[in-house]
């Protein structure tokens, strides 16, 4: 089951769509004991980029109000400066003063290797990913819908899985269209969300994931199948999930529904709620993905 509301504001939209949840994932969320909270801050200094500090609140609201005993933690590694700026610059450390959290920089955390794919479709090359991510027994990821320069659009897998592949490692995943797009859904496979949330109030669109426009999208999603919610998302943004290679690859493996009319959605209508994106620039390009892997 995927949730869907118009948002009215960063907070509103994510506690409508959690809400809509809350029967469907109630008891694993009481249950968990080492929680991960995995916004996006890709860079540290284009707010616009990075997910609002409101959201984030929408997302601890819910999990206390469910479960007050669990190790909270708000982690994320930056692609462009450090986590503690990214604390500081976007209001979360005030978060402190309300909320149980502890705050880990990703990028120098314990890690383990994985090998993912170089140019050639080879598993030759190792990243670090981090432990932190790998060993929480919830992972929330939480973001705002951007376009993307590489893979069509950046969303809640995404945002996990380059946020737990460590500082200097992250340009190693990106070989090649066909390589990021196996590479990310083979690393999401060892690393799966228990809630996926999309804080849709306002998006980025153009040339994103960091220099893009805002577009006032006003629209959230969550769900415990990210799959399906960044599925949804990306149609919401108005491309066609098939064309994002990392979600076509997770579908054909079974990992979720990619066609929006085979998805149980509750709350608001897709139709009703759909803003068109600009994309980024080199859209056609990021396609090649599809020659790549003999699509």
């Amino acid at each position: 089951m995927i949730s869907l509301a118009r948002s009215d504001g960063h907070y509103d939209g994510v506690s409508k769509v959690l809400e809509l949840l809350r029967d469907e994932i109630s008891s694993k969320l009481a249950e968990a004991r080492n929680i991960l909270v995995k916004p996006n801050f890709v860079s540290v200094r284009h707010p616009l980029s990075a997910t609002h500090v409101d959201a984030v609140k929408a997302v601890l609201d819910f999990i206390y109000s469910h479960n007050s005993k669990a190790r909270v933690i708000i982690g994320e590694g930056p692609a462009m400066g450090s986590f503690s700026d990214g604390l500081r610059n976007y209001g979360y450390l005030d978060l402190k003063r309300k909320y149980n959290v502890e705050f880990i920089d990703l990028n120098h955390s314990d890690y383990v290797y994985f090998d993912v794919y170089d140019s050639k479709l080879s598993k030759s090359i190792r990243v670090r990913v981090s432990k932190v991510v790998l060993d929480s027994d919830f992972r929330i990821s939480v973001c705002r819908p951007k376009t993307h320069d590489t893979v069509v659009v950046t969303l809640t897998i995404k945002n996990l899985v380059m946020g737990a592949v460590q500082g200097r490692d992250k340009p190693k995943v990106h070989a090649g269209y066909g390589a990021i797009n196996m590479s990310i859904a083979e690393l999401y496979t060892k690393m799966p969300l228990s809630l996926a949330v999309i804080d849709g109030y306002v998006g980025m669109q153009g040339d994103g994931p960091v220099g893009g426009r805002e577009i006032d999208s006003r629209f959230a999603v969550a769900g415990v199948n990210a799959v399906e919610v960044d599925a949804l998302t990306a149609w919401l943004m108005g491309f066609s999930p098939l064309d994002v290679g990392y979600l076509y690859l997770l579908w054909k493996w079974g990992y979720g529904e990619i066609n929006v009319d085979r998805m149980r959605i509750v709350g608001g209508k897709p139709e009703d709620l759909r803003r068109i994106f600009e994309p980024h620039r080199n859209f056609i390009r990021q396609l090649n993905w599809k020659k790549d892997l003999s699509v």
